[in-house]
């Protein structure tokens, strides 16, 4: 319709179609004037005939690529090549994926949020006979990663680049180092932050051992609040992540790397006070890299929290100014502990890793002593009050379930299964998900059935079969079934149990008046009395059922009325 509309009606001369059903029958509909009709798809081809019948003056054709023969599908694609040659073709649009991502990538695609086509790519591993250059190189961190590099990786050729090159300070023992243990290594003054020394740097590379790795630890500090921070304070710090990353990354294109890392920030991943400037500029270097790998070339950037050794950037700062960096649920990171997360970062599929250690028995101090939590790490924070809340209640599923009634239930477990499912399918809203509409209708597959499966299983503490979404194959099916599962019996039993333990506690705790500790004995004496049968045998009796019968809730309610106590 909107095409018909953006015609004036006029509809269009040529339609190629890949569709079903009634789309297809929409898509006939936009040749009101006749015109051609291709359609490349297998699922539904019309009889042209009626086609013909039914939209006058239509040509319709079902086209399969074989048909036209070998000699002439030759030809055309000789003439393909020839234009895309020319520049008047450009090729399709696509989105690389690590194979390792393979069933995210189906899954991506499943979905239709592709643009072109989606290209699985394979990892190369680093050429010990290729040059790895350093940016960076003879600085504190850059030494550490060249020595590791030769040390561990077995790297054998080096080049060590950084503003003094071989005049910094330690830059000829370093080389002396690493020539002992049997790595040629150069050690170059270059400012990677202009391009035509960056060319010159990789242009001496020898062609018996080309590059074949990078790894850009260079960087500066300029931290300052927003008010402070000058066009010029910004670019001094973008100079060396930005620029030149962006010289590394266009210069290289054309060579065949296997590995292409940068030391990013955690500032740029969490923010960080004072670090505007270095938190922007360190983002950039994250999306960077997720571009290099959508592209189809290597790319890992390595947002690292704090390191415990004083590097070149951090060595101006005062005790006060690193206390700042340190806070935020972080501790310093090691050297060898350092290095053994960069190689995990290395052999990680995506492109982004944030190589911190975390300090979460600080994050629930400081939260339970109202000194707030990073953004980022909130859930980590009250996911474990959460666990501790759920262990001291009976815990689980199972005790949420205890105390609601049997329609309540059912409606917090499809709940669950409708949050799960938006999740898998990529929608952004719960509402998008209809309890009654089939998971096949939905878009599920077998991949998507299996993660939901895992996905419920780890929030519910079931054992669920792999083919649990066909064998209850909509939300509330499966909800009901999930229902059907979880004990809540013995939960219920577990939660009063609890609330009695948290009564005698508090009996024994606070009382202190002899007049209140009467009024209280003779409270219990009586649910006692009523809990063993004795008394009124019809009260009792109907005590009785209701006891039998109630939830959790119900039994607490009692629990608290006959003893005045909440």
């Amino acid at each position: 319709e909107q095409f018909l509309t953006g015609t004036s009606g006029a509809g269009m001369d040529v339609v190629l179609d890949c569709l079903a059903g009634e789309l297809v029958d929409a898509s006939l509909r936009l040749l009101p004037r006749g015109g051609r009709f291709i359609e490349m798809g297998k699922t539904d081809i019309r009889d042209a005939g009626v086609v013909a019948g039914e939209h006058p003056g239509v040509a319709y054709q079902a086209f399969d690529v074989f048909d036209a023969g070998l000699d002439r599908i030759q030809q055309m694609l000789v003439e393909l090549v020839g234009l895309f040659e020319a520049g008047e073709l450009t090729p399709l649009p696509f989105t690389a994926w690590d194979v390792r991502r393979a069933p995210d990538a189906f899954r991506y695609m499943s979905q239709a949020r592709h643009v072109g086509k989606i290209v699985l790519s394979v990892p190369e591993p680093l050429d010990l006979e290729g040059t790895v250059v350093v940016t960076g190189g003879t600085g504190s961190l850059g030494a550490v990663v060249a020595r590791h590099l030769v040390g561990e990786h077995g790297v054998r050729h080096l080049v060590l680049a950084s503003r003094r090159g071989p005049d910094a300070e330690g830059a000829r023992e370093l080389v002396a180092e690493l020539g002992a243990a049997g790595a040629t290594v150069t050690a170059v003054a270059c400012d990677v932050t202009d391009r035509d020394a960056v060319a010159a740097l990789l242009a001496a590379v020898p062609a018996e051992h080309p590059l074949t790795g990078v790894v850009h630890t260079a960087g500066v500090l300029d931290d300052g609040v927003i008010g402070t921070l000058t066009p010029e304070r910004v670019a001094a710090v973008f100079a060396p992540k930005v620029t030149a990353v962006r010289h590394l990354d266009e210069l290289t294109r054309e060579m065949d790397l296997s590995m292409f890392a940068v030391f990013s920030s955690a500032a740029g991943v969490f923010g960080s006070a004072g670090q505007g400037n270095y938190g922007a500029a360190n983002a950039f270097l994250d999306g960077w890299m997720a571009k290099r790998r959508a592209e189809g070339l290597p790319g890992i950037a390595m947002a690292w929290g704090l390191w415990e050794q004083i590097t070149g950037m951090t060595a101006h700062l005062s005790q006060a100014d690193q206390a700042r960096m340190s806070r935020g649920g972080t501790l310093p990171i090691g050297l060898a502990e350092g290095m053994r997360l960069f190689d995990g970062a290395l052999r990680m599929p995506a492109a982004l890793a944030v190589p911190i250690k975390l300090d979460l028995r600080g994050l629930r101090a400081d939260a339970a002593a109202g000194r707030g939590t990073p953004a980022l790490l909130r859930a980590l924070v009250h996911a474990g009050r959460r666990q501790a809340q759920a262990g001291e209640n009976g815990g689980g599923l199972a005790a949420r379930l205890a105390g609601l009634t049997p329609q309540e239930q059912e409606t917090l477990l499809l709940d669950l299964v409708r949050a799960q499912v938006a999740i898998v399918l990529g929608h952004i809203a719960v509402a998008n998900v209809e309890a009654d509409k089939a998971f096949k209708d939905a878009g599920f597959d077998s991949l998507t059935s299996v993660e939901l499966r895992n996905r419920l299983r780890e929030a519910t503490g079931l054992k669920l079969v792999a083919t649990v979404v066909f064998d209850y194959p909509t939300p509330l099916a499966l909800a009901r079934h999930l229902h059907d599962e979880v004990d809540i019996t013995g939960d219920a039993q577990s939660l009063v149990n609890s609330k009695i333990d948290d009564i005698e506690s508090l009996i024994s705790g606070s009382l202190s008046n002899d007049a209140k500790k009467a009024g209280v004995i003779l409270r219990l004496q009586r649910l006692v009395t009523k809990l063993n049968g004795i008394g009124d045998q019809k009260t009792n009796s109907a005590v009785a059922e209701q006891l039998e019968s109630a939830s959790a809730d119900e039994v607490l309610d009692f629990i608290n009325e006959e003893l005045g106590i909440s």
